[in-house]
């Protein structure tokens, strides 16, 4: 009986000794396929491939800085003395409150509503391309990266006399008073939709809350009562929705044919 004990026991030592040396070239397989996975990831870095979201993000914010650079230009042309200029961040287009409502107002003045009108058109002939909705006519000539907008935000802001909260009524009506005026001359605009198929145009008001420069000056304040048109992008979360941002695209891009034909 004892030797049959001892028989076992040396049985399961010498396997114990086989799982050992086993779990040991296991353990160098693992360290040689993660050196191997660094070295692979060190080439990839060096001939610039980036993970899929990644580049797609970068090629969004791009695509969003030349949408905002065309809109600039235009206007630039349709009038050549407004002052309108690009965020630091690149999402926005800035205009000086002043220069579309009388100080205090929140009526917009009789000769900027032009501007307001104009704006409006530029806006309706982009958005297509970058929005779901009947309305939409996605191509590769006008958005090769598949980019998406969430949201067009018109931002009223005000500079710090008054108030807090007479300051943020102000910014809110100077920001629905534009909303009004460019869905007057562009019902339209409300038809460009997300992919949540909510309607992409929104108003905020921001008050004083959000100064681009100091206001201890005239030209700071001037500066700090403005309309913002900011522009947000729509940001997959993870890489396995830009296929799906690129099968709606496309989709819409079919069914447009077919109405076409």
């Amino acid at each position: 009986m004892l030797k049959a004990v001892e028989a076992e026991r040396d049985e399961l030592l010498e396997k114990t000794k086989k799982q050992l040396v086993e779990i040991t070239e296991l353990n160098k397989k693992v360290i040689e396929l993660e050196a191997e996975i660094k070295r692979l990831k060190e080439q990839l870095s060096k001939l610039g491939l980036t993970d899929p979201l990644e580049r797609y993000l970068a090629e969004t914010a791009a695509e969003r800085r030349r949408i905002l650079e065309t809109l600039q230009n235009e206007l630039k042309v349709d009038f050549p003395e407004l002052k309108v200029v690009i965020s630091q961040e690149s999402d926005a287009l800035r205009f000086e409150g002043d220069g579309l409502f009388n100080s205090g107002s929140s009526d917009l003045r009789a000769d900027r509503r032009a501007i307001v009108e104009k704006i409006a058109s530029r806006l309706d002939q982009l958005l297509p391309c970058y929005t779901l909705g009947e309305r939409a006519r996605w191509s590769a000539a006008c958005n090769l990266g598949f980019s998406v907008i969430e949201a067009v935000q018109i931002e009223g802001h005000t500079d710090s006399v008054g108030s807090e909260n007479s300051n943020l009524v102000l910014s809110t009506a100077r920001a629905n008073t534009t909303f009004m005026a460019m869905t007057a001359k562009e019902p339209g605009l409300t038809e460009h939709l997300n992919v949540r198929k909510q309607p992409v145009l929104s108003v905020a008001g921001y008050g004083e809350m959000r100064p681009v420069t100091d206001n201890n000056s005239s030209e700071g304040r001037a500066t700090n009562r403005r309309i913002d048109l900011r522009i947000i992008m729509y940001t997959p979360a993870k890489s396995e929705e830009i296929d799906k941002i690129r099968n709606i695209l496309n989709a819409a891009d079919a069914q447009d044919n077919g109405r076409v034909q």
